[in-house]
């Protein structure tokens, strides 16, 4: 019976994951629709800009690179995982090592968007 607890849990755990990162994204929405009614309420006139501006803000330069750094974290704790399991037969070394090639692969691919993307500042 102890061992059903681990994918409902795990399962549970990305839904609330999931559910948090759509709950706050909704609220800052909320947040900035509160901020032009009370501009407009007051009487502010609203440019384009003004509203480009806190409807979306701009990505950093960096973005790319911070993605990238921790897609590769990700790759390198789940191959780390591979050689903390007792597995004489190998197996699970290298069944770790396949699972980490997928974010090994979107972090190098990040990291190099970074190196020789366009540059916005």
């Amino acid at each position: 019976m102890d061992e059903l607890w681990i994918p409902i849990v795990m399962f549970v755990s990305i839904a609330v994951v999931f559910s948090l990162w759509f709950y706050f994204r909704y609220k800052a929405r909320v947040e900035t629709q509160h901020t032009f009614r009370l501009a407009l309420e007051k009487g502010s006139e609203l440019t384009p800009e003004f509203i480009k501006q806190l409807a979306e803000p701009e990505p950093s330069k960096d973005r790319d690179l911070r993605r990238g750094l921790v897609w590769l974290a990700l790759a390198i704790g789940l191959a780390l995982c591979g050689f903390a399991v007792p597995d004489p037969s190998g197996n699970a070394l290298k069944g770790c090592l396949a699972g980490a090639a997928f974010p090994l692969s979107i972090g190098v691919a990040f990291l190099i968007m970074w190196r020789y993307g366009a540059r916005k500042a």
